[in-house]
């Protein structure tokens, strides 16, 4: 009996396996890669803001417990992406200012194009928070080409 092709989810063909596991990979690196980009991208804003982030300041705005919070911030210092200072705070080091702003740099891109394909500023800015851990160069560099297009029509 000749089995037939598998075939997935609105009659697409499946995706090739090799493909299928560089996709999940891509996407599990994305999401350890995300955590530590917002905790860098919140502890530059509360720095901007008010001089210094604050644990619990970094807890409350992440929706977490101060114990998660102290955990990361340890593996952020292990990483030499924070320096943190006894009844002070917690602040950025040069790679994790760098961090910052490149993380900042690709949520604005990703926001932008969403407004320029008539998103909503509101779910623009919302959506733009996942989706700029999840594209890759060539896609974000296709959402900039996007936008400098539609600028000079």
């Amino acid at each position: 009996m000749t089995r037939r092709p598998r075939r997935a989810a609105q009659g697409a063909p499946l995706v090739d396996p090799q493909t299928q596991v560089e996709s999940f990979r891509q996407a599990r690196a994305s999401r350890r890669v995300e955590l530590t980009e917002d905790y860098i991208e919140l502890i530059a804003d509360l720095i901007a803001d008010g001089g210094e982030a604050r644990q619990v300041d970094i807890a409350t705005r992440l929706g977490v417990a101060q114990p998660t919070v102290a955990k990361m911030l340890k593996r952020l210092a292990d990483e030499g992406l924070v320096s943190q200072r006894p009844y002070r705070g917690v602040f950025l080091t040069g790679d994790g200012l760098a961090l910052a702003d490149r993380s900042r740099a690709r949520h604005h891109l990703v926001e932008s194009f969403l407004r320029a394909i008539g998103v909503c500023p509101e779910t623009a800015r919302k959506d733009a928070e996942g989706i700029e851990h999840h594209v890759s160069a060539e896609t974000l560099q296709a959402f900039e080409n996007f936008i400098a297009t539609r600028k000079q029509g």
